[in-house]
């Protein structure tokens, strides 16, 4: 199989897990002047699988089957029809915390979001898009 990916930004880090069945690309919102940062995120995606870089780049598909899976676990659970919205809408919230990268707890120092994480390293550094690719 042969692919390839292409992310365009100010600054782009690969990362290549050992073994070699597991590889991705990062790119920042400017240059990363500290190496160890741009490898960390590269290695948190690598880890972590995250859907998207934030809430707003998580698709209207996605967010339908979380919410709708949300009131189902809800209802199995015997909540009341009037709490199934306010409890899809928390376990929403928590996916978006699990599955979008600047959401997540950094794999180093869990007190810490991905996002706070690089703006305690460099002021207003962010991810722009990553590529995450894995053979199966």
């Amino acid at each position: 199989m042969t692919k390839y990916e292409i992310v365009e930004a100010p600054f782009v880090t690969a990362y290549n897990h050992p073994g070699n069945r597991l590889a991705n690309i990062v790119g920042f919102s400017s240059p990363v002047v500290n190496a160890e940062v741009a490898k960390d995120v590269a290695m948190q995606v690598a880890a972590m699988a995250p859907v998207a870089v934030d809430k707003g780049d998580v698709d209207a598909e996605t967010i339908n089957r979380e919410i709708e899976v949300g009131k189902e676990q809800a209802r199995a659970e015997g909540k009341a029809e009037d709490m199934l919205e306010k409890i899809a809408m928390g376990k929403l919230n928590k996916f978006y915390k699990e599955s979008t990268l600047l959401n997540q707890e950094f794999i180093k120092d869990n007190k810490k979001t991905i996002a706070q994480y690089m703006n305690d390293s460099e002021k207003g550094l962010t991810v722009t898009s990553f590529k995450r690719i894995a053979l199966s």
